[in-house]
């Protein structure tokens, strides 16, 4: 077991959400031993409270409703909400609402506890939680989801992930008609990985209409299983290009989804792979430590890009990602054009090598260290 770092109050209510896979049960089971847990993946449950929400106290035991109250996948009813907003107001009740999916709620009563529970997410293990078990050449092959390690078949713990998410989320949710054309749109989407997304070359490439494809990209964001990275553009000097980045959320289903033939290049692959693995860790430790920064990547009409970029009270950090052993002086150069716009900001290369250095006013670290240390950079 690992010790998570997510650690939140119990004073008040709060959403628990993160695609499958991350731990949300496993935490729940470790950090509230004493709650009662109603798991709408038991199907009779499911369809008492589908079918009458409003008896939600009868299935909560008298001596477990001091402790905080469970509802595991509480999107699957959404309606169940209306109960709980009632709940939490006449009887002071504490929930912890968890769940792989925003989309119902977000197009349900999820507003009715507006201001009366927080929102949390869960996210593959970062390397602070593995500890000396984290091993970076591993992590880029088969990704940080906590049951990845005790796996004897990874590859085949990740092709069942894969079907699992197209069954269950997609075609059981009734998010999508034609679940081939999504199963060939995710193939077609992971080309974009790490770079900026342009929606209507991948409709293109996928032969399915752009308003569909948006859709898809849409589904994918409510399910916590991809993102989108904006330009950062705040007091720009300069033209911007526009479009947002796309990253699957773990560099591990990334590879799993990606189509391989013998004309990639491993380098290509292993760069995507590098920099989702650095940017799902700063984006873990950015919400578990409550840093507080907005991530961003930075991008000019010349093609001058910054692979990420940390803006908040803490300062602005500027980071660029390369899958290389060695650094040369023209890898530098999109650095050091932000700093030209951004003089206060703090320069980090992380790159393969095993050396550490500075030069022009850019740190250079080798990735072992950078996640080593990216607490005491960053914190």
């Amino acid at each position: 077991m690992y010790a998570r770092l997510f650690k939140p109050s119990f004073k008040k209510s709060f959403f628990l959400f993160g695609p499958r896979g991350t731990g949300k049960t496993t935490w729940i089971h470790q950090n509230l031993p004493e709650s009662a847990v109603l798991n709408l993946l038991d199907d009779e449950l499911y369809r008492r409270l589908l079918a009458r929400p409003e008896t939600l106290l009868d299935w909560i035991p008298k001596h477990q409703q001091k402790a905080p109250i469970v509802i595991d996948e509480v999107q699957k009813v959404p309606a169940l909400l209306n109960e709980v907003h009632r709940l939490i107001e006449a009887k002071r009740f504490t929930f912890v609402l968890t769940g792989s999916s925003a989309r119902k709620l977000r197009h349900g009563a999820a507003n009715l506890l507006a201001g009366r529970a927080y929102r949390h997410e869960l996210f593959p293990l970062t390397s602070v939680e593995m500890g000396r078990e984290f091993d970076i050449k591993k992590a880029l092959r088969v990704g940080m989801l906590p049951s990845i390690n005790q796996e004897p078949n990874p590859k085949a713990y990740l092709d069942a992930y894969v079907s699992t998410y197209l069954k269950e989320e997609v075609q059981q949710e009734g998010l999508t008609r034609n679940i081939a054309a999504f199963a060939r749109f995710l193939e077609v989407a992971s080309f974009s990985q790490a770079q900026p997304l342009v929606v209507s070359n991948v409709s293109h490439d996928c032969s399915i209409e752009r308003k569909v494809v948006e859709d898809y990209f849409q589904i994918l964001e409510d399910l916590m299983i991809a993102s989108r990275l904006p330009v950062f553009s705040k007091r720009a000097k300069r033209e911007l290009y526009g479009k947002s980045k796309f990253y699957f959320f773990d560099a591990g289903v990334y590879q799993n989804i990606r189509p391989k033939g013998p004309l990639d290049s491993t380098e290509e692959l292993q760069g995507s792979a590098f920099e989702t693995l650095v940017y799902q860790e700063l984006k873990a430790l950015n919400s578990y430590l409550q840093w507080e920064y907005e991530l961003f990547y930075w991008r000019t009409k010349s093609k001058h890009e910054v692979d990420l970029v940390l803006y908040g009270e803490k300062g602005l950090h500027a980071i660029e990602v390369k899958a290389s052993s060695r650094i040369r002086k023209e890898d530098m150069e999109s650095l050091k054009l932000f700093a030209s716009d951004y003089p206060s900001s703090s320069l980090t290369m992380v790159y393969l090598g095993t050396k550490e250095y500075e030069e022009s006013g850019i740190r250079v670290i080798p990735a072992s260290d950078f996640f080593l240390r990216s607490v005491e950079f960053f914190g």
